[in-house]
């Protein structure tokens, strides 16, 4: 089964019998993009006032949602009938899923009174090592600066052909398998909106660490954790009405929201966690 199938099954079972959250709101950056950070990601908004973050720089997405109808049509809209175009839908219908996905693990995150902990590090604290071969999925200069000033090699697995060659101090590749003896890899989470993890993944059993970041890291992990993912760093949202204001005047919205890194070796897994939810609940 795919990631996106499984997770979306996973996220129905564990919505349970409990009444599904609806769409309130979808919150877009300014467009066109200004090359900010700011204007990267949207947000859905669901009727309990959780947000989910999702990538909108891929192909045309941003100019299509600017353009079209889609927040009044999402409003009222079940956000699990809206998380399934993360599997089935294209383009901006793909990444209005995505952010559907994130809203509703926030939502079952508040439910279970679960908060990831805080980030060390911009990097999945992957710890590079002097000489050490680190993978990374996605060209981002500073983190890869901050990988090559450790003394570590590094390997930057990328689409654009542009990008590819050689630099000063790390390689950038199109090929996949070049992963294949990467002791660490390091992701972004984009390859959830493009459907490429799972080949990815595929090219780096030999990493001991593969950790996925970005505020579209900020979905349900079970299956991530189950398919090789060993750290999951998202944003965790703070000051929603500050963040929505924020996100519509292209303005920064760090100061709204805070990094959060959750390894695979500490999470005891979401039906772990509303299991003990629902008996708190009970016994009240």
């Amino acid at each position: 089964m795919r990631i996106a199938d499984e997770t979306l099954e996973l996220l129905r079972r564990a919505l349970g019998d409990h009444a599904a959250p609806r769409v309130r709101a979808l919150h877009l950056p300014p467009a066109p993009w200004d090359g900010g950070k700011a204007g990267e990601f949207c947000a859905i908004e669901l009727d309990d006032g959780s947000l989910g973050l999702s990538f909108v720089l891929l192909g045309d997405t941003l100019a299509e949602l600017a353009a079209g109808t889609h927040g009044e049509a999402l409003v009222g809209a079940e956000a699990l009938a809206v998380a399934h175009l993360w599997s089935h839908g294209r383009g901006a219908k793909r990444t209005l899923g995505f952010a559907a996905v994130n809203a509703l693990t926030r939502h079952l995150f508040d439910r279970a009174s679960f908060v990831p902990p805080a980030a060390s590090d911009s990097i999945g604290g992957l710890d590079p090592q002097p000489g050490e071969h680190i993978g990374m999925v996605g060209f981002f200069p500073p983190l890869a600066k901050a990988v090559t000033a450790s003394g570590a090699r590094l390997t930057v697995l990328e689409l654009r052909p542009d990008l590819a060659g050689k630099r000063d101090d790390f390689h950038i590749t199109l090929a996949a398998h070049e992963l294949a003896s990467c002791a660490k890899v390091l992701s972004t989470s984009t390859v959830l909106l493009n459907d490429t993890l799972g080949d990815v993944l595929s090219h780096c059993t030999a990493a001991r660490t593969f950790a996925m970041i970005g505020p579209g890291a900020s979905c349900l992990p079970d299956v991530l954790f189950h398919r090789g993912v060993t750290l999951l760093g998202g944003v965790w949202i703070e000051d929603a009405d500050a963040f929505k204001q924020a996100l519509a005047g292209g303005e920064p919205w760090s100061r709204h929201a805070r990094k959060f890194a959750l390894l695979r070796s500490h999470y005891p897994g979401i039906e772990a966690l509303l299991a003990k939810a629902d008996r708190s609940t009970t016994t009240r």
